[in-house]
């Protein structure tokens, strides 16, 4: 498995965003949210590619643009370290959205450790729909 976050893996697409506030669904482990939407749009066929991803840090929380992208910075760590949790257990593509929704300045460890436990509860929840 390799730990990588690639340019095709980045969800890029306004359709697909779009799409995502329109009729995703959402999980959430305090702080961190996920919202998820079962697509293709956007992945090549014959890629094996299961997920498009992408962070958000709220301007409401994080005046400053260095505190936001600091955060999504470490979304994307902790993505990219753990997405073998998803990309294991997932059949079909998602595009997901993932976001910190509070002021509190957590730690790497602890936004790392929330969100393992949020990416199983993303899992449990795609194997409680089918």
């Amino acid at each position: 498995m390799k730990f990588t976050y690639p340019k095709p893996e980045k969800l890029k697409s306004k359709i697909t965003i779009d799409l995502l506030f329109s009729k995703g669904k959402s999980v959430s482990k305090y702080p961190l949210r996920l919202v998820f939407v079962e697509s293709d749009y956007g992945i090549p066929e014959g890629s094996g590619q299961k997920i498009k991803m992408g962070v958000s840090v709220s301007k409401k929380y994080f005046k400053h643009a260095v505190d936001r992208n600091y955060f999504k910075r470490v979304l994307r760590e902790t993505y990219r370290l753990n997405k073998h949790l998803l990309i294991d257990n997932l059949d079909k593509p998602y595009a997901i959205m993932f976001f910190y929704q509070t002021k509190e300045r957590l730690s790497y460890e602890e936004i790392n450790n929330k969100t393992i436990q949020l990416f199983e509860k993303f899992v449990l929840q795609i194997k409680k729909e089918e």
